[in-house]
C-alpha cells in the first residue's frame, strides 16, 4: 500500500512581539496568507492528509488549523505532539514511525532545521531549490510518495514529487 508524506514548516511567524518566547510566537499576517495559499494548493490537487502531525508551538499549531480550516477538516484530526518542536531528524523519524498504519496520507508540520533534515534524508538530497541551500523556508510543503510502511523509513525512502512555495503560488 503506497503512502505519502507532507512535511510543512509553519508560516512565517511574527518577530515584533516582545512578549511572547519561541514557542508562544504567533504568525505573522504574511504566514497566514502563505497558508491559505498552501491550503488552496491542496485542495486543487487533492491532496487532503487523513493524519495531521503538528507541533504544539502556537505558530505551527496557527498553521495546521488554518490547513484544517481551508481544507475544512475537524481540528479534532490534528494530533499535537511535543516532540516535533526542536526535533532532530531522528525524532521525526519516530513520529512518523508512530503514525498508525491505516493512515495513507501523513501530514507533518513543524520546523527547521529538523525538517529539512528529515526531507533530505528521506529524498536523499536529491533536489534543487529556488531558495539557495535551505529547501524548506517558511510555509513551504514538500510532498513525497512514501513506502507502505511508516516504521520503516531508511534514507532514500521517499521519492519527492513537489515543494511548493506559497510565494509562487497565485493569490486566493
Amino acid at each position: 500500500m503506497k503512502r505519502s508524506l507532507l512535511i510543512m514548516r509553519h508560516g512565517k511567524s511574527d518577530w515584533n512581539t516582545d512578549s511572547h518566547s519561541d514557542f508562544e510566537r504567533p504568525l505573522a499576517k504574511r504566514g497566514q496568507k502563505a497558508v491559505k495559499r498552501i491550503g488552496q494548493w491542496l485542495i486543487q490537487q487533492k491532496l487532503t492528509p487523513d493524519h495531521i502531525i503538528s507541533s504544539p508551538a502556537n505558530r505551527a499549531q496557527q498553521t495546521a488549523i488554518g490547513i484544517c480550516r481551508k481544507l475544512k477538516l475537524a481540528e479534532s484530526s490534528i494530533t499535537w505532539e511535543s516532540r516535533i518542536y526542536g526535533a532532530e531528524m531522528q525524532t521525526l523519524l519516530d513520529v512518523l514511525a508512530a503514525c498508525p498504519a491505516e493512515k495513507q496520507r501523513v501530514m507533518l508540520i513543524g520546523h527547521n532545521p529538523g525538517l529539512e533534515m528529515l526531507l533530505r534524508y528521506l529524498a536523499v538530497d536529491t533536489f534543487e531549490t529556488s531558495h539557495g541551500h535551505n529547501p524548506m523556508p517558511t510555509a513551504a510543503l514538500a510532498s513525497l510518495d512514501m513506502p507502505d510502511n511508516w516504521e520503516d523509513l531508511d534514507a532514500g525512502a521517499g521519492e519527492l514529487i513537489s515543494i511548493i512555495y506559497p510565494r509562487e503560488l497565485a493569490d486566493i
